[in-house]
């Protein structure tokens, strides 16, 4: 059993994300006249990527929404045509320069399924070596954590987006 989408009023529609207000009926016969859903044409990747000593690479990137420049796991929306791992090795040679080997897709999720579409896929890899610069104007720096270090950046609270707190969650 399924929500059925009885009318639909477009708010705003771009590249990246639309808004939509829907009318919708759930399986038990309730109607929601304004359900208001941000949907995403496109998934994305976050990628979990350890060197040989077992440290971790992360990404220094500033985020307008939240005003905030922070470290995070690499991650990005996925190109029309692109699987999941060929959306992870462009994503990672994009934000770190750095080549991976032995992929694994983790996990699979839509971190805000009461409002938005979006999916997120969690991938894993092992880092072989360092064969482009990073894109600067997506990330500032790039910085390999020991898992400890990491820890006490969860227990200061430093880390605050949810698909590196999902990711490090599922793969630490």
């Amino acid at each position: 059993m399924k929500p059925e989408r009885l009318t639909r009023t477009v708010i705003y529609e771009s590249e990246w994300v639309n808004l939509y207000v829907d009318q919708v009926m759930f399986p038990n016969g309730r109607v929601i006249e304004r359900h208001h859903l941000l949907d995403f044409d496109h998934p994305a990747v976050v990628v979990f990527i350890e060197d040989e000593q077992g440290r971790v690479l992360f990404v220094r990137v500033c985020r307008y929404p939240t005003l905030r420049t922070d470290w995070e796991i690499p991650a990005g929306g996925m190109e029309a045509g692109e699987t999941i791992l060929e959306a992870a090795q462009r994503e990672i040679r994009e934000e770190t320069g750095y080549q991976c080997q032995d992929y694994q897709q983790v996990y699979t999720y839509y971190p805000m399924n009461g409002i938005a579409n979006k999916l997120f896929h969690i991938v894993r890899c092992k880092a072989t070596e360092c064969v482009v610069d990073f894109d600067a104007n997506e990330v500032s720096e790039i910085r390999w954590f020991e898992k400890a270090e990491i820890r006490q950046m969860l227990k200061n609270k430093s880390i605050v987006d949810g698909p590196t707190l999902t990711a490090l969650l599922l793969c630490l």
